[in-house]
C-alpha cells in the first residue's frame, strides 16, 4: 500500500501529526467553509460542526487509516472505509470534492506543524490521503453503479404517526408514482429539507419498516440539544412536516445489514431510538422464515419512550426461536427489567452473530459483555447515528 519511504515517514511523523489532528480538522473545516460557504450551508451537518462532532470523526479517521497502513501493510480497512462510503454516497458526495477537501485539509496541517512540514513529510501524507480518498472514490462509484447513482427524489407523505412524545413515524410514497428501490434492512436514507434561513440541510434516517413494501418508513426522533444544538431537521419535521407534504430522499445506503445466514444464531441490542434498524431486521427475518436463535434486547427510559414497540414485540414474535429482553430506566412492567441493559443472565449462543444500534457508550458496553461471552469481536456489527466516534475515541 504505502511506499517504503513513505511508510517510514509517515510513522516517524504519525505521534505529531496525531497529537495536532484536532487542531488541524478545526482549521481545515475553518478554511474550507471560509472558501465553499455552500458546503456548510447544503452539505454538512451544521448541528455537528457546532458541536465539534465532525472534527473528531474525520480526526478519528485519519489517524486509523494511518495507522492501519502502518500496522497491516498489505490489507485495506475495508470495514472502515465501508462506512464513510456508505453516509458519502447517501449525501451524494462526488469525486471533485477529494480534490477541494485535498486543498485545504493539507493548507491546514502546514499552518498548524509549519517548517515540520518538509517536502518529504508532504508527500508521505499526500499518499496517505490519496489512497483513502481513491479508495472511497472507488467503493462510492460502485455504490452509485449498485443504487441508482447520486441524487434526491421527492416523495409524499402519506402518513405521519405520533409514536411517542418525541418520535414520529412518516411513511412515505414517490411523488411520481413510480416503484421504490429494495433495500437491505438496517440500511438508511438521507432526507434533504429547506430550513427557513434558506439552508438545505441533510440528514439520515433508517428505514424502519419492512423490506419490500411499496412505501418509504422512517421514524425520526426529536433531538433537544443540552451541551449540543436542537437539531435543526428533526425539529423541523416534527413541526412541520404533515400528510400531503413533499420530502427529498436519497437512495438506500449503509452497511449494516443481515448476512444471509439462516442458521446463524442472532442478537440484536438497540437503545433509544436505535431500535430503527432492529425493528426492520425482525421484520425480514419474520418473512424469511429464520430458524436459528434471535436474542433481542433494548433499552429505553420507559416503555412510553419505547418507539415502535409493538412492532418491535410483534416481528419477534413471529420468530419460531426469538427471546425477548426489554430494560427501562424508570416505569418496568411485568415481564421487563428495570436499569440498563444488562447481558449477564442473559443466554448467548456459540456462534452468535451481533447487530448493535444506539448511543456509543451503550454499544460499547454491550460489545465488552459480548466478547466476555465469547462472541468473536469480527461478529459484533454496529451503526452509529451521527459522526462515527467510536473510532476517535479509540
Amino acid at each position: 500500500m504505502l511506499t517504503e519511504q513513505s511508510a517510514a515517514t509517515v510513522r516517524a511523523t504519525l505521534p505529531a501529526v496525531g497529537a495536532a489532528i484536532g487542531e488541524i480538522t478545526e482549521r481545515f473545516y475553518a478554511r474550507l467553509f471560509d472558501a465553499h460557504p455552500d458546503l456548510l450551508r447544503n452539505l454538512f451537518n451544521r448541528g455537528n460542526q457546532a458541536a465539534g462532532t465532525q472534527r473528531q470523526a474525520l480526526a478519528g479517521s485519519i489517524a486509523a487509516f494511518a495507522t492501519h497502513l502502518l500496522d497491516h501493510p498489505d490489507q485495506r480497512p475495508d470495514a472502515m472505509l465501508g462506512r464513510i462510503a456508505h453516509k458519502h454516497a447517501s449525501l451524494g458526495v462526488a469525486p471533485e470534492q477529494y480534490d477541494i477537501v485535498h486543498e485545504h485539509l493539507f493548507a491546514a496541517i502546514v499552518e498548524v506543524l509549519g517548517e515540520a512540514v518538509t517536502p518529504e513529510v508532504a508527500a508521505a501524507w499526500d499518499e496517505v490521503y490519496w489512497l483513502m480518498a481513491n479508495a472511497l472514490i472507488a467503493i462510492e462509484k460502485r455504490l452509485y453503479e449498485e443504487g441508482g447513482g447520486p441524487g434526491f427524489r421527492a416523495f409524499r407523505v402519506e402518513e405521519r404517526v405520533e409514536e411517542t412524545a418525541d418520535v414520529v413515524t412518516f411513511r412515505l410514497r414517490p411523488a411520481d408514482g413510480g416503484p421504490v428501490a429494495a433495500f437491505r434492512a438496517g440500511q438508511y436514507v438521507s432526507v434533504g429539507v429547506t430550513l427557513p434561513d434558506g439552508a438545505r440541510q441533510i440528514r439520515q434516517y433508517s428505514l424502519s419498516g419492512a423490506p419490500g413494501e411499496a412505501v418509504r418508513q422512517i421514524s425520526v426522533k426529536r433531538v433537544q440539544g443540552e451541551a449540543t444544538p436542537d437539531g435543526e431537521v428533526s425539529n423541523h419535521l416534527h413541526a412541520h412536516v404533515h400528510p400531503g407534504d413533499l420530502l427529498e430522499l436519497s437512495e438506500p445506503f449503509g452497511d449494516l445489514t443481515l448476512s444471509d445466514a439462516p442458521d446463524t444464531p442472532l442478537l440484536l441490542a438497540s437503545a433509544g431510538i436505535g431500535v430503527t434498524p432492529m425493528v426492520a431486521m425482525l421484520a425480514d427475518l419474520a418473512a424469511g422464515g429464520h430458524r436459528a436463535p434471535v436474542t433481542v434486547v433494548h433499552g429505553d427510559r420507559s416503555p412510553a419512550d419505547h418507539a415502535l414497540r409493538t412492532d418491535h414485540t410483534a416481528y419477534a414474535g413471529k420468530l419460531p426461536d426469538a427471546s425477548v429482553h426489554f430494560f427501562y430506566e424508570q416505569g418496568a412492567e411485568p415481564g421487563t427489567r428495570t436499569g440498563l441493559v444488562d447481558l449477564t443472565d442473559i443466554a448467548v449462543q456459540p456462534g452468535t452473530r451481533a447487530y448493535l444500534c444506539g448511543p456509543l457508550p451503550f454499544m460499547r458496553a454491550i460489545r465488552t459483555q459480548l466478547i466476555e461471552k465469547g462472541v468473536a469481536p469480527a461478529d459484533i456489527h454496529y451503526e452509529v447515528f451521527g459522526p462515527d466516534l467510536w473510532l476517535a475515541q479509540g
